[in-house]
């Protein structure tokens, strides 16, 4: 927690957001969103929601988790914590600001402003113009200039019927933020600002159509495989169905890995490359920097990699395709097709065939994510 206003009355600013469970719109999360994949892919049924934070005893000695657990509840000055919701877009945002002053001390102020703001942010993006578009920026007075004089003062906002077109998101090179700001103006010091974010999640419609994903691959002569998954789209909690046929093999197969790749693409006029090419074939490297436009940025990321084949296989064998979206241990989010024309992002099965050699063979395919509920 930041205090603010030292040499000033010593005015301390937070906010507080409502916080509504017993509504469907709003949902209480385990951990801030982030792009980042979790190095332990338990810790989600080790802490899981309601039994994280800062007083369970079991943080003691896991300092990873103590981490995820503090930024999940934050302290405040009142000694109460801060939990982390996620908003339907529909969903109103309000709460309240609180102001504490030493007992017995008084503060001027030139009035008190409220703020909410949507906002692309591309400050590590290669780009050209503004390193941040806000589509969103709303302001309301909160208190008219006047004095201070109470230890804890408790003023309510409320922010109605506010568009919120996209999700929030905390990209590699780009974010989606919302947050609430309210800036304390002073005589002849510099306001005093103070943030809080707020996670938006949009529930998508399934998709009218989703046929299944059916291709025949291979190298001339040595190898002949057939690859089939039920759907081509796919919920966030979703389960990934599908079969591998070996129809010809005359080389020596050692293992095949099956990986979920997701693809950040960012910078101005980002529409122009991410047109989707279902199908294409092409190695996945860890991450990848640069891209023939100079304005774009593209960071490939594996969120995770399953061994489904060991030994060498033989003509006519089939290997079954059992995927949990569920238990990738990142943070998925929906499918991102050119949002506001700045970034987009997809996800990817990459099917990876290694030989006795170690050579690796690879054949991509899209997949698209939507979200089914808010969480």
């Amino acid at each position: 927690m930041s205090f603010f206003g030292f040499g000033g009355g010593g005015i301390k600013v937070e906010i507080e957001l409502e916080e509504h469970p017993e509504r469907a719109g709003i949902v209480a999360l385990d951990h801030p969103p982030t792009w980042k994949v979790r190095k332990n892919v338990f810790t989600s049924l080790k802490y899981p929601p309601g039994k994280r934070g800062l007083s369970n005893p079991s943080l003691a000695g896991n300092p990873a988790a103590a981490d995820a657990a503090s930024a999940t509840a934050l302290t405040s000055p009142s000694g109460g914590h801060h939990n982390t919701y996620a908003y339907e877009a529909s969903e109103d945002v309000e709460g309240k600001v609180v102001l504490f002053l030493p007992q017995g001390k008084k503060a001027d102020h030139l009035g008190i402003m409220v703020q909410f703001f949507g906002r692309i942010d591309m400050d590590m993006a290669i780009h050209e113009g503004r390193p941040h578009y806000d589509f969103i920026s709303l302001s309301k007075e909160l208190v008219p200039p006047g004095t201070l004089y109470n230890a804890k003062t408790v003023v309510p906002f409320h922010f109605r019927n506010v568009e919120k077109e996209f999700e929030s998101y905390r990209g590699r090179n780009v974010s989606v933020q919302y947050f609430v700001r309210v800036a304390v103006e002073r005589k002849f010091l510099p306001p005093l600002h103070k943030e809080h974010e707020v996670f938006v999640q949009i529930i998508g419609k399934e998709p009218e159509v989703n046929e299944s994903i059916k291709m025949e691959v291979g190298i001339e002569d040595c190898l002949h495989i057939e690859f089939e998954y039920e759907r081509r789209c796919y919920h966030l909690n979703d389960v990934i169905l599908g079969k591998i046929n070996f129809l010809l093999v005359r080389i020596k197969i050692k293992h095949m890995e099956l990986a979920v790749i997701r693809r950040e693409t960012s910078g101005e006029g980002v529409a122009t490359t991410s047109i989707a090419t279902p199908g294409s074939a092409q190695p996945a490297p860890a991450i990848q920097g640069g891209n023939a436009d100079a304005n774009i940025l593209t960071e490939t990321q594996t969120l995770t990699k399953y061994e489904i084949m060991d030994g060498a296989p033989v003509k006519g064998e089939q290997i079954p395709v059992r995927l949990y979206l569920k238990g990738i241990p990142a943070d998925l989010t929906p499918t991102y097709d050119a949002v506001n024309n700045r970034f987009s992002v997809r996800y990817f099965l990459n099917l990876v065939l290694v030989d006795e050699e170690d050579r690796r063979y690879f054949k991509q395919q899209e997949i698209i994510l939507w979200r089914k509920e808010i969480g």
